[in-house]
This record gives structure tokens, sequence and C-alpha cells, in this order.
């Protein structure tokens, strides 16, 4: 390939000055100094772990709240305070971050876990009772306090909850040292699914954190909006419009700063030099349709197979398409990737499933002596969805299929 025809390939976006003073302020994984309105919970779990600024046991905690109600901001902004407030009387104290989204399996958990105090352990093939005593004697190797920070626990708990039994009672084997935990998570209801020992022991102390309202987020927004951007980069109504989109998702100050990130990076692209209320609007829509990607990407095949029947009734001039269409196209996808073809019933549950993403609009209609059946509308752009539809190596066969659409579909 000739390399000289990518000379110069940066030149002019360089040349073009940026509207960012420090992006990085505007994600998710950007501790702020201060918190606006958090007080309440900063103080609270402050509370509870000064017993380890004393030498003793603090007790585990659990942070319940919906997304971008700031939980996991405040449970690192409290670890760092404390780590720093331990160096500074001398008192040895470790605040450890997992996120168990990413770190999702007993196993792995414990291996990220001892790698952090030095311990040489492999990322599989180890049974797990050895990897835990790894930890175990590397944490009681000397007289210190660990706090650990679980982040989205419930995705670890739906592979089991041994581990969390493991480490909530693994004090009663320690010598020197001692270990408490944080669990945060979106779902109030996911202790339900605990043993009840881990849950007694997992929640001696509970936390809600409330949403945001829109005047809250706004206060956010102009904090990180001075960090993050030049001076005058911005018109004064996008962050009163950053913040009434964020307060109608349920106060997600997180979806807040994602749109005020998003506008700015798009503002960048049309080479403006300024941030316009437009170019909130489309981020708004691009973030959407991001997020409704990344949740297709994820559905089973099974989902998936019936969201593409319900694409190519579309593409065949069907507006609204019923369940008993979907259904047969689903069968005929079936048999040429040959894969069990399911019930009507559980493809009208599939349906349901994905009405409730968001991804259909399925409404019930009667048919008068013909019972009643479920008309399906597409609520995400046609392009996108099937391109990430057509990632998936079983559905890629299907880019070309054409279906068979009985006499009595067109009735």
């Amino acid at each position: 390939m000739d390399n000289s025809s990518l000379d110069g390939l940066f030149e002019e976006l360089l040349e073009t000055e940026s509207l960012f003073k420090n992006k990085e302020v505007l994600r998710p994984a950007y501790t702020p100094e201060n918190l606006p309105h958090r007080s309440d919970q900063i103080n609270n779990i402050a509370t509870v772990l000064v017993s380890a600024l004393r030498g003793h046991t603090p007790s585990n905690v659990l942070i319940y709240g919906k997304t971008g109600t700031g939980k996991t901001a405040v449970a690192r902004y409290v670890g760092i305070e404390l780590e720093r407030k331990s160096d500074h009387l001398n008192v040895q104290c470790n605040v450890l971050y997992i996120n168990c989204e990413v770190i999702d399996t007993q196993y792995r958990l414990l291996a990220n876990l001892a790698k952090q105090f030095g311990e040489d352990v492999p990322m599989t093939g180890w049974p797990t009772d050895q990897v835990f005593f790894r930890f175990k004697e590397a944490v009681d190797s000397r007289k210190q306090v660990i706090i650990i920070i679980l982040d989205e626990i419930d995705k670890l708990i739906k592979k089991g909850d041994d581990v969390l039994y493991n480490l909530s009672r693994m004090n009663t084997d320690l010598q020197n040292a001692r270990v408490s935990m944080i669990g945060i998570s979106n779902d109030l209801k996911f202790t339900e699914f605990l043993d009840p020992r881990v849950k007694s022991s997992l929640g001696e102390e509970e936390i809600i954190f409330p949403p945001y309202d829109a005047e809250q987020i706004s206060d956010i927004l102009r904090q990180r909006a001075a960090i993050a951007y030049k001076e005058n980069s911005m018109d004064d109504m996008v962050i009163p419009l950053c913040s009434a989109f964020a307060a109608q998702e349920h106060g997600d100050a997180r979806r807040a700063l994602d749109l005020m990130r998003v506008a700015g990076e798009i503002a960048e692209r049309e080479k403006k030099n300024i941030i316009e209320e437009e170019h909130v609007r489309q981020a708004q829509e691009k973030i959407e349709v991001d997020r409704i990607v990344e949740v297709i990407r994820t559905l089973p095949t099974q989902s998936k197979l019936a969201l593409y029947s319900v694409m190519l009734l579309r593409n065949n001039g069907h507006r609204n398409v019923t369940t008993g269409e979907v259904y047969n196209v689903y069968r005929q996808l079936c048999r040429n990737v040959d894969t069990d073809i399911l019930t009507q019933r559980r493809v009208t549950d599939l349906i349901s499933e994905l009405d409730m993403l968001g991804i259909l609009n399925a409404i019930v209609v009667s048919k008068g002596r013909y019972g009643r059946t479920k008309e399906i509308v597409l609520s995400v752009p046609v392009e996108s969805t099937k391109k990430v539809l057509l990632e998936d190596y079983r559905l890629n066969m299907l880019a070309d299929f054409k279906p068979v659409l009985t006499a009595q579909m067109h009735l």
C-alpha cells in the first residue's frame, strides 16, 4: 500500500481548534473532587467506614439506586478519602474496586483480588479454593483493613453467590487483617436471590440513592462543563436541554454527561465554535440508537430470529404485523439456519420481551370471533438494526432470504 496517500491524514483535523479542555471529566470513570447533592450519602458511607481508621471492621454496605444517581462516584470518592486519611494516620487501609459486569465469575474475581496483593494467580486453571486460599494468605500477611467495592454486584450473583458467602465469612479465618464489602446495584430486588446467610451479612447497612431532578443535574453539568470545555464554547440552552432530557430518563446524570460530551463531539466534527441546542438533539438521537444497537447485539439467537421475522414482513409491505405472521416467517428462518423451532406461545413471549426493551411495540387487538392477537410495529431504525442482526454468524446467511408469505397473510 502506498503510504504517501496517508501523509497529512490528521493535519487538517489537528489544525481545527478543539472545544474541549479535558474530555475525560465527562466520562463515567472520572471521580470529581466535589459531588453536588450527594453530601448525605457521602456522610452515611463515611460514618460506616470510619471504623477502618480505628483498625476495626466496618459493616458491609449495600448501595442501591437507578443508573446515573452517583453510586459509583460516591463510593470511589469516599474510598479515595479513606485511603488518604489512613496514610495521614499511618493506618494500613486499602480500597479495592471491582466492576462485576467485567469480572463476573467467582474465579476471576478472586484471581483479580489476589493479583492486587502481588499473588501470581493464572486467570484460569486453578481450583477456586486454591485461589481463595492464596488471596486470604496475602491479605492476612499484615495488619490492615481491606474494603472491596463490588460495582454491579447483581451481575456476579447471576452466576452464584458462593464467592460472596466466602468473602463475607473470611474474617473468622483472619488473624491480622479485616475485610469489608460495599455492594453497588441498580436492582433493588437482587438480594431476593441470595442465600439468607449471605443476605444478612452483606446487607448490614443499606443506603438508597434517589434520582437527581433537572435542577440538580444542571448543577452537575455546570461543574463538569467548567473543567471539560473552553470558555464561551457553549450556548446558554445546552445545559438546561441536557438536564431536561436526562430528567426524563429517571434523573440519570450519566446520561446528561454523555449528552454534553457527544454534543461537543458533533459540534467539533461540524467545525463549529460553539455547541448549540441542535447538537444536543443530534446527540440524544445518536445515544439512543447506540443503546438500542448494543441491546440488539446481545440478544439470544432465538430473539434475533423473531425480530428479523418482523423486519422481513415490514420489508414486504406489512406495517402492522401479527404474531401469527411473525411465527410463520420465524419457522422458515429456523429451518434455514437449522435451529430448533420454538412454540408459538414461546415466540409470543420473546416478542413481549422485545417490546419491554423498546425494540418493538406490540399492541393486543381483538379480531372479533377470531380471538385476540398482537399487532407489532418496529420501534428501531431498520438499516442499523438489520446490520447488527446480520453480524451474528447464524443470521448472516439469511441476508438475502425471501420468506414465503401465505395467502392468508394478505387478507
